[in-house]
């Protein structure tokens, strides 16, 4: 009997525990003895043969689920049964079917034995194969071997193994062909994070000096740098001061100013959480995250974009409007509004009409809040920006919506 029928007809009568492997060998009961690496008849449809060691292992924990399964084959060093081989294979060796185009019983012909016909399917097993119990005889497996003692001019026995592999070759699949044992890419997955992590944290870093080294020569500019000047490449010439009232920005970093009322959803607690990362955080929840009093200042860059060439601007965003200077209100550019009319008390413009004319407004809601909500809004010259309650995936998209608008805003002021 060939090794895959020993192996099916093991299955079918529930006597796999009496397969036990014995070296490189495996005993099937006191019937039959096969290599663990003897191929069987049973074609992957990949093309190659699987060994006894493959299909025996696979029906002893067919019940594993297919990952489980191939990473103990992995571990192991034994080769799996690919996935769309696992049910064929097991509907055949449970006795489901009795028979599938993937089991081809050849044996290539032998310049020993060349007049030797191969046999066919219906010589894989036949009765008088099957040793009788209480007999002294050692019957021979198989209907080759029958046909082989006709041939009495060879002393020589048969070697069935020896017959299959003189016109074969192996062949691997790609699971094989992916297998190193003892390696995996472990390190080479944390190493390739090591360096993102580091090139992230350098490039961040690169940003903070940036402003840092932008605030000061600012600084330094209207001070005078005197001699200075050539020496940190800086050219420290004045420039004419720019006013609100002509339209442009003033010198410096921009200025966002945001309300400072918990009942708003953008807050100098939240928002840079949202303009740079695109992610809406409720005040409250940022509250209790934050260690230590709040800031009267956040600094914020648009750190994503459409054009990936486009120069990155800082801003400023505060929430005390009070605490500007006559000069600190010429860099003003945007507001995020509340929707009250208290929100602009003090503020040195005329009314509603002028401040968003010279600053660009905003208004962020909930998309499922009710029209009174916005009801005061929508008779000032702001732009409304709804997000989700839900959605976080969605914040991005409104994010750089806001981005967008401003952008736009301080293009138009700067070349008015």
């Amino acid at each position: 009997m060939d090794p895959l029928s020993a192996l099916r007809d093991f299955t079918i009568r529930g006597e796999l525990d009496k397969i036990v492997r014995v070296n490189d060998e495996f005993r099937f009961g006191s019937d039959y003895t096969f290599p663990c690496s003897a191929e069987t008849a049973y074609r992957s449809k990949q093309g190659n043969l699987y060994t006894l060691e493959t299909l025996v292992y696979y029906i002893k924990n067919h019940h594993l689920k297919h990952t489980d399964y191939f990473q103990n084959t992995r571990n192991q060093g034994i080769p799996s049964v690919t996935f769309p081989d696992r049910k064929p294979l097991l509907d055949y060796l449970t006795g489901k079917v009795s028979t599938t185009d993937s089991i081809e019983f050849l044996v290539p012909q032998n310049p020993r034995f060349p007049d030797l016909p191969i046999p066919s399917v219906s010589d894989e097993y036949r009765p008088d194969d099957v040793p009788v119990p209480g007999s002294n005889d050692v019957v021979e497996p198989g209907p080759i071997d029958d046909r082989a003692r006709a041939h009495k001019e060879t002393d020589s026995v048969v070697d069935y193994i020896t017959l299959i592999r003189t016109a074969e070759r192996p062949l691997k699949d790609r699971e094989a062909l992916l297998e190193c044992k003892g390696r995996n890419f472990y390190s080479v997955l944390t190493a390739s994070t090591r360096r993102e992590e580091e090139r992230q944290r350098l490039e961040s870093q690169q940003r903070k000096d940036g402003l840092v080294a932008k605030s000061r020569l600012m600084g330094a500019d209207e001070r005078g740098l005197g001699g200075y000047g050539d020496e940190l490449g800086y050219d420290p010439t004045p420039k004419p001061k720019m006013h609100l009232k002509g339209s442009k920005i003033g010198e410096g970093v921009p200025i966002i100013l945001v309300p400072s009322a918990f009942q708003t959803l953008i807050t100098i607690h939240n928002v840079k959480e949202f303009l740079e990362d695109g992610v809406f955080i409720p005040t409250d929840v940022k509250v209790k995250q934050m260690k230590g009093a709040k800031p009267d200042c956040v600094t914020v860059q648009k750190k994503f974009s459409r054009d990936r060439d486009r120069v990155v601007t800082a801003y400023e965003v505060r929430d005390k409007p009070s605490a500007l200077k006559a000069e600190d209100w010429d860099r003003v550019v945007a507001v995020f509004v509340l929707g009250k009319e208290w929100q602009f008390k003090d503020w040195p413009f005329k009314d509603h009409v002028e401040i968003f004319n010279k600053i660009m407004g905003f208004f962020l809601r909930f998309e499922d809040d009710s029209v009174e909500s916005a009801k005061i809004v929508k008779q000032w010259n702001v732009k409304i920006i709804s997000i989700s309650k839900n959605k976080r995936h969605q914040d991005r998209a409104a994010a750089l919506e806001v981005w967008d608008r401003l952008e736009a805003f301080v293009r138009s002021r700067s070349h008015s």
